[in-house]
């Protein structure tokens, strides 16, 4: 699986080539690990916008207006637009519901007005780095708990922030 965001990080989604090469290295059939890809709904096997932002619609967050967050994002984005709204199934952030993550960085407890304010952002600023901690600060409301540690770096792009596979990067930086 690991792998599987090494490709995503090089060619910005799975490719049927960047499977093939995953498939060679570790002796299973290309169908085998599509098989896996198109089962995760964090591997993206079509090409996404440069910013993915993904709405809990799962119960907590349903409960707590996701419906209409989600349809707020989805008015605020057109085709050729650098965003792609995603609905995702729990984020694992119930208590602060409703949790949304750009580019998998989370941000609790975001209502309609906040979540036309971080498109509204991210189209503007355009950052090369998104943040949990700033972007929980700039658009964020009620967390599951308090953060313990503060985080100074995120996303470069819309696969998982992970420094083995260089998709880190700090804000401002």
């Amino acid at each position: 699986m690991p792998l599987l965001y090494l490709a995503m990080a090089q060619d910005g989604y799975l490719t049927e080539d960047g499977m093939a090469q995953v498939a060679a290295l570790i002796g299973l059939t290309p169908a085998q690990v599509l098989s896996v890809a198109s089962f995760y709904t964090m591997y993206k096997t079509e090409p996404v916008g440069r910013y993915l932002v993904s709405c809990c619609t799962s119960i907590s967050c349903m409960l707590l207006g996701s419906d209409d967050v989600m349809r707020v994002l989805e008015e605020e984005t057109g085709h050729d637009d650098p965003i792609t709204i995603e609905h995702a199934e729990c984020l694992g952030a119930c208590g602060g519901a409703v949790a949304v993550q750009v580019n998998y960085e989370l941000i609790e407890g975001i209502t309609t007005d906040r979540a036309r304010q971080l498109v509204q952002w991210l189209r503007k600023a355009q950052p090369e780095v998104v943040n949990t901690d700033e972007m929980q600060n700039l658009f964020g409301g009620r967390r599951s708990f308090e953060w313990a540690i503060a985080d100074e770096e995120g996303a470069v792009g819309p696969v998982p922030a992970f420094g083995p596979l260089a998709t880190t990067g700090r804000s401002g930086s």
